[in-house]
């Protein structure tokens, strides 16, 4: 995709290593603007030649006092200047812009870390909207503060310690937020059910927050957005009011703008191979080539011994069914599992099947220019941008490439030597977007909705040494006890993402009336928007016989919409407002629950049906502090 033929003014987002930078990325999106984020120390040349209309410099973990702090690129200010275009500073990206224009920043009297209550002091610029006095809620997360601003500059909202919360110059189109606008918090609130609920509680002998023995009280969670609840609507304004953007990016403009680029690469007499793995991202990305170039295209779905239950047949039956992709199985397991055995390091694996992976489409390559007198030059991959953006260096690391938390294997794990060329259509678009282009091109329902699946496959699902045993036999049974069992309670497409781990632990049961030492299973269940982020589907029913109860969600781009989903309670106990909040979410989730039946019929169909499996644990972490896959 080419951002010059986007039909919508580009928002460039200079990313100065703050978590919430690619949320900053979605809001926008979200708007039906093109976004774009690049690292906030890229040269001007980076920046310039993209022609944004706005720019914004996003927070950090960094102080600006620090010698090794980043700073966008000399010339970045008066090239924005002469050039009327628009900056935003947020959080470290304010108190950057105040110091590099002459102001002064320094360590706050009072630090701010989490809601704050902000005024607005004058109704101009990005509070345009606003009446002086207007009080609302905003994130704030920060230990230094603007002391003195630079010429120009005027204060338009300072927080409820006084430090300065927007700052803006007009004239030269530069504006800051000590806040940050993008995030929102999903925090849980409980509330007894009017009616018969109502009266139960209070003739019975449980009240409010005594829970001993079973209980016939409705409870009803109301989700509220708490982190920063305007800032979507901020950002609306600053974008569509102050700076005038055009609101046109959709993605037929981003079907056609590719299948447009994928034309100008590849040559009239050119042949691309395309490496299908049955997700979703490799299948809309052949999908859309092959709508480009045709029969030009030759796909290759590899069956690597890695596989879930049943995926070759499923996955092939498909793609000639009902995509009419053309596409030959290759059957490398023995190739695969050979390399792997005796591997136990998770990177190690990753490289390998990479490795493995470009070895074969060398392969099918050279038969194709045997077949047909020319050797295919481009490999198609489903790369997309939260790939991207993880194999960005953080600014300000003295790296050059980023902490390697797991080799993405469609970025960092290919070989330096490739023969064939890279074509990756949906680098730019998350997870739900590639969703959205499929559904144009007519990719069938099921198939979309399909959880990710990761490129290793079941290497990163077997801890350790894959090969050993029938650890593969084991976790493919379970998972499809699993997946299975979520599809037949009807709530298979309110989850991201679901699978089976298999642990290289043995614990004692019984079994039988006989003592067993077998291994134990995980399962895993997680909710996100774009995979950026994850939390846990949480469970229902952990402590006790609770009847019923809803829990509604806010939409990230408007705090009054409101919408029931089924209800959860969280670790044991029920949520109450006076012990505590939930922790932060930086991205937008369903919160599905687990009923604790379901999950006891799960466990059971596991343990009766897979043998050498007599413990079923439930992973409840999110993403962070852990990865969605364990490996």
């Amino acid at each position: 995709m080419d951002p010059k033929a986007v039909k919508s003014d580009l928002v460039l987002i200079l990313d100065f290593g703050s978590q919430y930078t690619h949320l900053i990325t979605r809001r926008i999106r979200a708007l039906s603007v093109f976004s774009l984020c690049i690292s906030g120390t890229s040269p001007l040349s980076s920046i310039t030649s993209l022609n944004p209309k706005v720019v914004i410099l996003s927070g950090g973990p960094h102080s600006v006092h620090s010698n090794d702090s980043p700073s966008f690129a000399d010339g970045f200010v008066d090239w924005a200047q002469s050039n009327g275009v628009f900056v935003l500073g947020i959080c470290y990206g304010l108190q950057l812009l105040v110091q590099r224009l002459g102001g002064e920043v320094r360590v706050g009297e009072k630090q701010e870390y989490g809601r704050m209550d902000i005024e607005v002091e004058k109704n101009c610029g990005i509070f345009g909207g606003k009446k002086v006095g207007d009080k609302q809620v905003v994130w704030m997360s920060h230990g230094d503060e603007a002391a003195r601003l630079p010429d120009g500059f005027e204060v338009v909202a300072r927080s409820q310690q006084g430090a300065v919360a927007a700052v803006e110059d007009g004239d030269r189109k530069f504006y800051g937020l000590q806040y940050h606008p993008e995030t929102f918090r999903v925090a849980a609130h409980s509330m007894l059910a009017l009616g018969r609920a109502w009266e139960t509680a209070l003739s019975g002998d449980n009240t409010f927050g005594c829970w001993g023995g079973k209980l016939m009280i409705s409870f009803f969670f109301f989700v509220k957005v708490t982190h920063s609840p305007e800032g979507m609507e901020t950002l609306r304004y600053f974008l569509f009011d102050v700076c005038g953007v055009n609101a046109g990016w959709k993605m037929e403009d981003v079907m056609d703008e590719e299948i447009e680029v994928i034309n100008n690469t590849v040559a009239p007499d050119d042949h691309v191979i395309c490496a299908l793995s049955g997700g979703v991202d490799s299948t809309v990305a052949a999908t859309l080539v092959h709508k480009a170039i045709g029969d030009r295209l030759h796909c290759v779905f590899v069956d690597n011994g890695l596989l879930r239950y049943k995926e070759r047949e499923r996955v092939m039956e498909t793609f000639e069914r009902d995509l009419h992709l053309p596409v030959t199985c290759v059957d490398a397991s023995e190739q695969f599992l050979s390399k792997l055995k005796g591997v136990v390091d998770p990177e190690m694996k990753r490289k390998i099947i990479g490795k493995e992976f470009i070895c074969i489409f060398d392969a099918f390559a050279h038969e194709l220019e045997q077949k047909l007198g020319k050797k295919p030059a481009f490999l198609v991959q489903g790369t997309l941008y939260p790939d991207v953006i993880e194999s960005c260096p953080p600014p300000g690391s003295g790296r050059t490439h980023s902490h390697t938390i797991k080799s993405h294997h469609n970025v960092g794990g290919l070989p330096k030597d490739m023969k064939l060329k890279l074509i990756e259509p949906l680098k730019l678009l998350f997870k739900d977007e590639v969703r959205q282009l499929g559904r144009i091109l007519k990719v069938p329902e099921p198939f979309l909705k399909r959880h990710p699946f990761p490129g290793p496959g079941l290497a990163v699902r077997v801890l350790g040494d894959v090969t050993e045993g029938n650890a593969l036999d084991i976790v493919r049974q379970v998972d499809e006890i699993f997946i299975q069992s979520i599809k037949d309670a009807g709530i298979y497409d309110s989850i991201w993402q679901a699978f089976a781990v298999f642990l290289p632990v043995k614990s004692v049961g019984v079994q039988g009336d006989q003592r067993t030492h077998s291994y134990v299973v995980t399962l895993r269940a997680v909710t996100s928007q774009d995979g950026m982020t994850a939390d846990w589907v949480e469970e229902f029913g952990a402590w006790g016989e609770v009847v019923e109860g809803e829990i509604y969600n806010t939409a990230p781009d408007d705090s009054s919409v409101l919408s029931p989903t089924p209800a959860t309670l969280l670790n044991g106990s029920p949520p109450c407002p006076n012990q505590g909040e939930p922790p932060i979410s930086t991205s937008y989730s369903t919160v599905y629950c687990f009923e604790n039946s379901f999950l006891k019929e799960v466990s059971q169909k596991i343990c009766n049906n897979v043998r050498g499996v007599n413990r079923v644990t439930l992973d409840i972490t999110s993403k962070p502090p852990s990865t969605i896959e364990w490996e």
